[in-house]
């Protein structure tokens, strides 16, 4: 397991690894290091004219995302949040049809969301978890395995909300609070490009490196 990535694990200083610079150092599994032949594999990809168009307006937005640049690299400090970078992004790839997928549970920022965007300019389709109406039985749930036992619940379909999406022929989905899980199936089945506003975590208010930030601390126990 020697030769595994562990890039989370990395002790070398951050300016002083091979991944930041030429002559830099390397752990014994680095990727950098051991995988030349996927590096190369990964530079034809970005030649790719789409590919290459869209990695560049991601890291554009990255540099967009800071202040103070021309004072250094120390200086550096954020200025915009999430929900404009996204918007940005997708003016930046010049996109007119946005999608929006969101939890039931977070309807009233979904109707945010889609009407900030649309009031820019965007036509924005959004489809809710629940849509299509399957009861929970369809895949296998049992009564006890409900939130509501005993009552005919709907589940949360991303497959479909994939296919919708897909259907409008949208060119840039949004993801706002699905499930663990229910964000991968969607991911698995969208067509277009996708990324995420914010993620599920009903405990932390959406925040799950809350958890992480105090993992020494009062969530101490998770490990």
């Amino acid at each position: 397991m020697e030769n595994t990535p562990n890039c989370a694990q990395c002790s070398i200083k951050m300016s002083e690894r091979l991944c930041k610079s030429p002559d830099g150092k390397s752990p014994d599994g680095c990727p950098t290091q051991n995988k030349t032949e996927l590096i190369k594999q990964a530079a034809e990809e970005y030649k790719k004219p789409d590919v290459y168009y869209f990695a560049k307006q991601a890291s554009i937005q990255e540099s967009d995302g800071y202040g103070n640049k021309e004072l250094g690299y120390a200086h550096l400090k954020p200025v915009k949040p999430r929900i404009l970078e996204v918007m940005e992004f997708a003016q930046k790839m010049g996109y007119k049809k946005l999608g929006l997928v969101f939890c039931i549970g977070l309807r009233k920022e979904a109707k945010t969301v889609a009407k900030l965007y649309s009031s820019k300019g965007f036509t924005v389709t959004s489809v809710v978890c629940k849509v299509g109406c399957a009861f929970k039985e369809t895949i296998g749930i049992e009564n006890d395995q409900k939130l509501d036992p005993g009552t005919d619940e709907a589940m949360c379909n991303p497959i479909l909300q994939a296919m919708v999406l897909n259907d409008e022929q949208t060119e840039f989905n949004i993801l706002l609070g699905l499930c663990v899980g229910h964000d991968s199936l969607f991911f698995k089945y969208a067509q277009a490009p996708c990324t995420v506003l914010a993620v599920k975590d009903r405990l932390l208010g959406h925040n799950p490196l809350a958890a992480v930030y105090n993992i020494d601390g009062y969530y101490r126990s998770l490990k």
